[in-house]
């Protein structure tokens, strides 16, 4: 598992899908830095076997990043931010409004 977790270049795609973050989201400008930064960072990120384990035994959708993450400041700005734009532009997700 070990080879496994070290030759996987980043679980970012992954993580914010389980956390619900918009994968196209950083093409808009105010969110741009913020995918960038959190990209470079899950790139040198140490944890990448701990992350694997992680998304292999968590559903497949959580709230927030595991407190081993770099990214969990950036990841929970994003949810963040990204709910207040849906909640002002009316997106419908799934049975609900935001």
């Amino acid at each position: 598992m070990s080879a496994i977790c070290e030759r996987q270049s980043t679980y970012i795609r992954e993580m914010m899908e389980r956390l619900g973050i918009e994968l196209g989201g950083g093409v808009l400008p105010k969110f741009s830095l913020s995918y960038a930064t959190a990209l470079h960072r899950c790139e040198s990120c140490p944890s990448k076997c701990a992350c694997r384990k992680w998304l292999d035994n968590m559903p497949d959708s959580v709230s927030f990043a595991p407190p081993f993450c770099p990214n969990v400041d950036i990841f929970f700005e994003l949810q963040v931010d990204q709910q207040g734009v849906a909640h002002i532009t009316g997106e419908h997700v799934g049975d609900t409004w935001r």
